[in-house]
Parts: structure tokens; C-alpha cells; sequence
């Protein structure tokens, strides 16, 4: 499958390939499609699988169809200015003629910020603190919005945005497409979900959990006044070369240290 079977136009598909994306991601193959319908999205996968281009590619074709959009269309909203840069960096390179985006970012001078925003840029891509800050001032106009994004939505609860983003979704409509991204899905973002989405298409790519190459996991139930003796069962039938111990406390650690003398001892 190639960026074309997906719906693409030739003029996005010859950007693909001249930046070396000849073959979709898996979150690719299975979110651009699910845009294009106009479909709400919760999209769970690592970060680093391609999910900017998952969203933004068909996001930018739907913006292109057509007649000229007029005013802010897009929201993406990023926890870190580094993303943020990266998107509207990968926007300005994909974006057709007449479709405009900026960064609303902390970190850097208001007043570059504020001249973007009085030029109506179609795609608005901004950290939640920062485009509140221009909000609440009655600069940025998202009324006429259709497409939000929430891009690395773990993070960005992680970093304690939740309360300015539903700040931010006060300032939205509420027809709207709206997009979720997230490498993981702790119950406050499923309960974000649950909140800003319709009837959405759910995609999970999240990396299940396993261990290395030829690791050999086991579990031994056991009353708590045997650890101890477990342990030293354990180190002297010589099976475990090298051993690492998590204890509670400085005591306790005591108390195992000691077992592994005895067990050395009864090896020797």
C-alpha cells in the first residue's frame, strides 16, 4: 500500500515522496482514511509512528478541496514548542498555496505571534498555555473551526495542561471533527474522550508490554515472613549468576544482604 491507495492527491503523494515516505506507518494506513470521512478519532500509538502525518496530511488535502478556506480552520494543539515547531514546520512543507499556519508557543516574543494571528492563518498549531494567554485577550477567533487536534494528549495531562484545555474547548465549536493522539491512554484521558468526542473510530497501536529477548520471567506467591527464606532458596540452588533486590526499606535490605551471604557460603 502507498500514500496514493490511501486517497491522497498526486500533489501531496510527490511531497511524500520527495521527503523519502514511500510507505505509509500502520497508524497511517489506518487513521488517514478514517479523517478523510470526517470521522471523530482516538488514535493510540508510540510516539515516533507517525501520527503528525497521519492527521495533518489528510487534514490539509480536505482544506485544498475546494473552495479558499477563509479564516482559522485547524487547531493543534501540542504539549511541548518543540512539537508544535515540528508540526507547523511539516504543515509549511505539505500545505498548499493559500493554506497558511503558524505557531502559538511559550518561549518566544508575543508580538511575532500577534501579527500571525491578525492574518487569520488558516492552521493554528500552539502549546494550551500560550494560545489561552492570546484567548482570553480576544485575539485568536476559532469560530469558524472544523478540525481539532490533540496531539501527544498523555503528555500534555502529564504536564498539567487538562484545566487549559477545557478552557480552550469553551472557545470551539462544538460541531467539529475532533482528532485524539496519544502514545498511552490512562483513565483521565479516556474520560477526556468520553468528553470531547462523538461516536469516535478507535485505533490502538500501543506497544504492549513484554520482556527482552531471552528473559525468563516467573512469579512466586508467597506469605510475607518467608521472602527471606524463599530468597536464599532461590540464590542457593545457583541458578541466578548475578541478582538485584528492590526492598522497602534500609532494614529489610539488611536482612537480604544477609541472606546472599549465607547462600554464597553455602555454595562455596
Amino acid at each position: 500500500m502507498n500514500f496514493k491507495d490511501l486517497g491522497l492527491h498526486a500533489a501531496l503523494t510527490d511531497k511524500c515522496e520527495q521527503m523519502g515516505y514511500t510507505e505509509p506507518t500502520p497508524i497511517q494506513k489506518q487513521a488517514i482514511p478514517i479523517v478523510f470521512e470526517g470521522r471523530d478519532l482516538i488514535a493510540c500509538a508510540e510516539t515516533g509512528t507517525g501520527k503528525t502525518a497521519a492527521f495533518l496530511l489528510p487534514t490539509l488535502q480536505k482544506l485544498a478541496t475546494g473552495k479558499r478556506p477563509v479564516g482559522t480552520k485547524v487547531l493543534v494543539l501540542a504539549p511541548t514548542r518543540e512539537l508544535a515547531n515540528q508540526t507547523d514546520a511539516a504543515c509549511r512543507k505539505f500545505a498548499a498555496k493559500g493554506i497558511t499556519c503558524t505557531s502559538i508557543i511559550g518561549g518566544t516574543g508575543y508580538r511575532a505571534q500577534e501579527n500571525a494571528l491578525k492574518r487569520n492563518p488558516t492552521i493554528i498549531i500552539a502549546t494550551p498555555g500560550r494560545l489561552m494567554d492570546f484567548m482570553e485577550q480576544g485575539r485568536v477567533n476559532l469560530a469558524g473551526l472544523t478540525t481539532l487536534v490533540l496531539d501527544e494528549a498523555d503528555r500534555m495531562l502529564d504536564m498539567g495542561f487538562l484545566p487549559d484545555i477545557k478552557r480552550v474547548l469553551k472557545y470551539v465549536p462544538t460541531k467539529r471533527q475532533t482528532l485524539f493522539f496519544s502514545a498511552t491512554m490512562p483513565p483521565p484521558i479516556m474520560a477526556l474522550t468520553r468528553e470531547l468526542l462523538h461516536n469516535a473510530v478507535t485505533i490502538n497501536l500501543e506497544r504492549k508490554s513484554a520482556p527482552a529477548t531471552g528473559i525468563t520471567q516467573a512469579v512466586y506467591p508467597v506469605a510475607h515472613d518467608l521472602k527471606s527464606s524463599l530468597l536464599l532458596a532461590l540464590l542457593e540452588r545457583d541458578i541466578m549468576r548475578e541478582a538485584l533486590v528492590f526492598t522497602r526499606t534500609k532494614h529489610r535490605a539488611n536482612r537480604r544482604e544477609a541472606c546472599g551471604t549465607r547462600a554464597v557460603g553455602a555454595i562455596a
